[in-house]
């Protein structure tokens, strides 16, 4: 997966910059906090890694990481394997913390999805929302313990 993953990470990178989203590109100058890439089931059953922007240091903390301020931001990469080894750009997923009252069923979190071409297949309160209705679905499982945010795996924490 690690070197998977570093030889992937600038073809994703392009990738998602094609995108009209502008944290698409800037999201791989944010802090990485998984060590290496994980599968993530929730994000289908992809390789994923997970990054925060410097308004959301506090993901860092995972479980005492407490409520996030407005515009904090978190990313996850992701790459599939397919069942003969090949490898692939997956969706880049991205959650931002909104101000109190953008939308309370996702706890004011806007979810984005952003394809391998760069089309971004949806956003909360946004074009394509409905395509991102199940990231709600699954983050508020944990809302308000951890303001809907999910945590990685311990074993693939950075410290």
């Amino acid at each position: 997966a690690v070197k998977a993953y570093d030889c992937l990470f600038p073809t994703m990178t392009a990738a998602y910059a094609k995108s009209a989203k502008g944290d698409a590109s800037g999201y791989a100058n944010w802090r990485r906090y998984s060590k290496l890439a994980y599968v993530s089931a929730t994000h289908g059953s992809r390789y994923v890694q997970n990054y925060a922007n410097a308004s959301a240091k506090a993901y860092g903390n995972y479980e005492d990481a407490g409520t996030f301020p407005a515009g904090a931001k978190l990313a996850k990469d992701s790459f599939m394997v397919n069942a003969k080894g090949e490898v692939s750009v997956g969706p880049l997923f991205m959650m931002e913390k909104m101000q109190a009252g953008f939308n309370p069923d996702s706890g004011d979190w806007r979810y984005t999805m952003v394809m391998p071409n760069g089309a971004v297949a949806g956003t909360t309160n946004g074009e394509g929302s409905a395509n991102v209705e199940f990231c709600i679905g699954c983050h508020i499982a944990v809302a308000p313990e951890q303001d809907s945010v999910m945590l990685l795996p311990e074993e693939y924490r950075v410290k």
